[in-house]
């Protein structure tokens, strides 16, 4: 990689550019690679790509069966899925919310998993005049979302319980701050397949969410229902469970998942 293939100011890692510089090989031979010729392309001497290439086959970016060429993994199928799946899911929800909000009359919102919290994408507000108005860039607070709580119960377990011994902050009265409940409450959400929040982030405001699952069963994406306090109590919930199942299914599906039905 050359100084004027990288943002100005900024040195490449050579170790990285070299296990790029050894995919981008693979990916143009359709029979495969070995060693020594790997080595050659990339200018490196063999034992270099020997120890590049291990590290790649450990992480299941490249693999070789016993003493054959080295080709691509199958690790990088499921990496493209989801590059692929995030960079179309606006595109797909988009019916799915604008359906939501025409069954349920609340505001439907689009959330994407990164990074241990759920960031809302897009979204479409209720034509109610007292609607609950999203905004795109928010992220959700893991333990008081409905959105943050599908995240924790079907995203990275790793999120699960917290590693950091830090407490869970109250927002409201209705916010849960103890993790023995908050385990129990995402065991509901994992056999429900939706997740509610009351009054638990703001007080006057209620939502529910869904998991929308990739090919893989993998958490892509998170859709949600919110509206005013007083406009959903216990029954119009769960009422709106239905919808919300069904959107986030077809949704999965066609993204290549299951659906969570």
């Amino acid at each position: 990689m050359s100084a004027d293939q990288t943002p100005r100011g900024r040195r490449p890692v050579g170790s990285v550019a070299r296990a790029i510089a050894l995919l981008d090989a693979l990916a143009e031979s359709d029979a495969g690679l070995g060693v020594n010729e790997l080595a050659r392309r990339i200018g490196v001497n063999a034992s270099t790509a020997s120890r590049l290439l291990g590290t790649l086959q450990d992480a299941r970016l490249v693999q070789r069966s016993p003493g054959g060429p080295y080709r691509l993994g199958l690790r990088l199928v499921a990496l493209s899925d989801r590059v692929l799946a995030q960079l179309d899911l606006r595109e797909l929800a988009r019916p799915w919310l604008a359906w939501l909000v025409e069954e349920t009359g609340e505001t439907a919102t689009l959330s994407l998993p990164g990074g241990g919290e759920a960031i809302t994408v897009d979204f479409v507000p209720s034509p109610s005049s007292v609607a609950s108005m999203a905004r795109v860039g928010r992220p959700s607070v893991s333990h008081a979302t409905a959105a943050g709580k599908v995240m924790l119960a079907f995203g990275d377990p790793e999120l699960w319980p917290p590693r950091t011994g830090g407490e869970l902050a109250a927002y409201t009265e209705r916010t849960i701050t103890d993790p023995e409940l908050l385990t129990r409450e995402l065991n509901v959400v994992r056999e429900r397949g939706v997740a509610e929040a009351v009054g638990e982030r703001e007080p006057d405001l209620n939502a529910l969410a869904a998991p929308v699952v990739g090919r893989g069963g993998e958490l892509v994406a998170i859709l949600g229902l919110q509206g005013p306090a007083a406009r959903l109590p216990s029954a119009k919930r769960r009422a709106l469970q239905r919808p919300l199942r069904r959107a986030a299914t077809e949704l999965s599906r066609s993204l290549g998942g299951p659906g969570m039905e």
